[in-house]
């Protein structure tokens, strides 16, 4: 399947969760559930995309406006990278939780919006279609592995909370 129509599958999903997210009142125990599931959709969607979708365009691209747009997409993914951490926090789904979930399920639709728009052009100029068929396969295999390894350690659903205190050295700090 070409990579740009699993990227379009995948935020639509995504946006789903973020609608319902947004029905839920402060407080609710099912915004916290949703707040869960997407943002292990979202970090799964947002690695991959980095390692094999926005690797590949940063490498190609030539033109000043198109490394911009690719460059603004890395920066969108960093800033929800970090209100999903806050809203992995732990605590208790009120206020400030929900305020939390709109606030990313906005830059997330912000996102979208600028990627379909802009960066999905960019990628149909720089990649053959054959490319774009074969980075989707990658994609799949990719996602398929993450999802095995996170049902076979437990981590389905965890808090980053929880990955902190399970986490590895790093390779530098076992070099010493």
């Amino acid at each position: 399947m070409d990579v740009l129509s699993i990227i379009k599958q995948e935020h639509r999903e995504v946006a789903a969760l973020i609608d319902e997210a947004n029905k839920c009142e402060a407080g609710d125990e099912r915004l916290r559930e949703l707040a869960e599931e997407i943002a292990n959709k979202l970090s799964m969607h947002l690695a991959i995309e980095e390692r094999l979708f926005y690797a590949q365009l940063k490498a190609r691209a030539d033109e000043e406006d198109d490394k911009v747009e690719v460059f603004e997409a890395y920066t969108e993914h960093a800033a929800a990278k970090g209100l999903m951490q806050m809203i992995e926090s732990g605590r208790k789904p009120d206020e400030q939780f929900k305020a939390e979930v709109q606030v990313l399920g906005e830059n997330v639709k912000h996102h979208v919006e600028e990627e379909e728009s802009k960066v999905f052009g960019i990628a149909r100029d720089l990649l053959e279609k054959d490319e774009l068929d074969e980075i989707g396969e990658s994609w799949e295999k990719a996602k398929q592995r993450a999802e095995r390894g996170a049902s076979s350690n437990g981590r389905g659903r965890t808090t980053s909370a929880k990955k902190r205190t399970t986490r590895r050295p790093s390779r530098r700090a076992t070099r010493r």
